[in-house]
């Protein structure tokens, strides 16, 4: 509603009104309005010397203004006051105050409007009074006053009540309104979050599977393919790179089955459900999952059998570990091993016959690791392992996500290099 009381928005009810039965109703009270002012109109005209049929009209028409009281309240209770001597309009103007208190029209102009009202019912009633009757002055004043005031104060208050009930109303609408738009935003981040979590979970999956499979598979490979080449010249060896590919495969399937039963495995139940929104299990599970991987994964420890595997695949391997050897947090030591792992791989697919060493050096808060290789020898026949280009960038990965440093380039002398530093703490 405007400041003139004007209800705005909506097409649908037509003119100015907001619904369809706001403007039933006032064309009911405008009817009984203008009835009733043009039934009080013959007495006017009698008074005025007017003929019948013009006062009738007269009133007729001011009643009929009240139709008029949610598109322009002052005026209509400007056309109350103005027909106020007449002694017509009761109707129009008790509807007419009340409209104007609960609109939107400014304090100090109902006030006004109010105390206008006032004063010409009091002086109406007053002059009316005394000449009909013969009563003290005393009573007059206080009868008129007692009426003017049953008149116009109920009205007002009770439209101020309305109207501050209305905007109460509109604004918890809004609150409401608000609040639900919030949800609808919060329910798409939330959405967006899982997904998020979702994609990590996948790119993680990914990450471990690559690191399993293509570092044992590799190796098999290696091994399968000095087993041709030496089936028939020595049996021994063949016998020895045979037992071998076969621990790798059965190594391999051994970590693939434990990735898989920590993807099967069911989530523990919390200790204490707390609402939360949707993303929160899609994350629980993730991490749980992450943590899992974690805890079951490789070690620094097992590095020591990783040389030896690239070994026993006719790979020359120096390791050389610096400062003392701590226990550090199970993702590090997880992590240190793969980015070794995936390095020795890459050693077996793209520089076969070349010598590699391994560099490990505890610090203070920190662990570095190194591998590096010199160039082929051109002697060792290539393997033919497939590449997806995935390596380093998964090593990357796994390094920056704990905070850590990763360089990897080509060396002066021919080889390769892979370098990371990750924090402890």
């Amino acid at each position: 509603m405007t400041k003139t009381g004007e209800v705005e928005g909506g097409a649908g009810p037509p003119l100015w009104w907001a619904r369809r039965r706001d403007a039933v109703g006032d064309l009911v009270l405008g009817g009984v309005s203008a009835v009733e002012c043009a039934w009080e109109g013959v007495p006017f005209a009698a008074e005025a010397g007017l003929p019948t049929a013009v006062g009738v009209l007269f009133g007729f028409v001011v009643g009929a203004t009240l139709v008029l009281r949610r598109r322009w309240p002052i005026a209509v209770v400007l056309v109350g006051i103005a027909v106020s001597p007449a002694a017509m309009g009761f109707l129009l103007a008790v509807v007419g105050m009340y409209t104007l208190a609960s609109s939107e029209v400014p304090r100090r102009i109902t006030a006004t409007l109010a105390s206008m009202s006032l004063a010409a019912t009091f002086v109406v009633m007053y002059l009316r009074t005394r000449g009909d009757v013969e009563a003290d002055t005393t009573l007059v004043v206080v009868l008129s006053g007692f009426v003017a005031v049953a008149l116009t104060v109920p009205p007002v208050l009770f439209g101020l009540y309305i109207g501050a009930r209305r905007r109460l109303m509109e604004s918890l609408q809004e609150r409401a309104d608000s609040l639900e738009r919030e949800l609808s935003l919060l329910a798409d981040r939330a959405e967006e979050r899982a997904e998020w979590a979702r994609t990590e979970e996948r790119t993680r999956i990914a990450r471990e599977m690559h690191d399993v499979v293509a570092h044992r598979v590799s190796l098999m490979v290696v091994h399968a393919a000095a087993l041709e080449a030496v089936a028939v010249k020595d049996p021994a060896r063949a016998a020895k790179n045979a037992a071998l590919v076969g621990d790798m495969g059965r190594q391999a399937l051994t970590e693939l089955r434990e990735m898989l039963g920590v993807l099967r495995a069911p989530p523990k139940p919390a200790p204490a459900p707390v609402p939360a929104p949707p993303v929160v299990p899609v994350v629980a599970v993730a991490l749980a999952a992450g943590a899992g991987a974690a805890e079951d994964g490789p070690s620094l420890g097992e590095l020591d059998v990783l040389v030896g595997q690239s070994r026993a695949a006719g790979m020359t391997v120096e390791m050389l570990v610096h400062g003392e050897w701590a226990a550090y947090a199970a993702e590090v030591e997880q992590t240190a091993f793969r980015v070794v792992q995936e390095a020795l791989t890459n050693c077996h697919k793209h520089a076969p016959g070349a010598r590699v060493v391994v560099r490990l050096a505890h610090r203070a808060g920190e662990v570095a690791m190194q591998v590096e290789n010199g160039p082929c020898d051109g002697k060792a026949p290539e393997p033919g392992l497939p590449s997806g280009g995935n390596g380093l960038v998964g090593m990357r990965e796994r390094v920056l996500a704990l905070g850590g440093v990763f360089v990897s380039g080509p060396t002066d002398a021919g080889g390769f290099k892979v370098s990371a530093v990750l924090p402890t703490a």
